[in-house]
């Protein structure tokens, strides 16, 4: 049975300060990791992707090769890229720093906008109810 290719509904943000390889990995590990997206299923081509954000081919194949050498996805010769199947992809040590990170991150953005704790705690869980819904089903 061939698989289909799943539709990857990603956007480019142009005033992201993130680059656009960054913003496309971010993205397709985002969408495996809520469940949009799973083990078996086909990415769109290079080419169709590129095609379909209107950027250059190398950028979405640099995005791709950095997600297979960290195991999201799998290349099959001759047949395109898919979901690999999952298994925990960053050490412990990896995983911690990673946090850390994006924690320190998020507080120095946050800090200065003056919210309380509570209204910070509350937009997160809510953020992680609107990211996450298949995660609970």
């Amino acid at each position: 049975m061939m698989a289909r290719t799943t539709p990857l509904l990603i956007q480019i943000a142009t005033g992201d300060v993130r680059p656009i390889v960054k913003q496309i990995t971010d993205a397709v590990r985002m969408k495996i990791a809520t469940g949009e997206l799973n083990h078996g299923d086909q990415l769109p081509s290079v080419r169709g992707l590129a095609q379909q954000l209107s950027i250059n081919p190398n950028t979405v194949s640099k995005a791709y090769a950095e997600l297979t050498t960290e195991g999201w996805l799998e290349s099959r010769q001759g047949l395109g890229l898919y979901v690999a199947k999952p298994r925990q992809r960053l050490s412990g040590r990896e995983r911690s720093r990673r946090f850390e990170e994006a924690i320190d991150r998020f507080v120095h953005d946050v800090i200065p906008l003056d919210y309380t704790v509570e209204d910070v705690q509350d937009r997160i869980a809510r953020a992680f109810e609107f990211h996450m819904p298949r995660k609970r089903a």
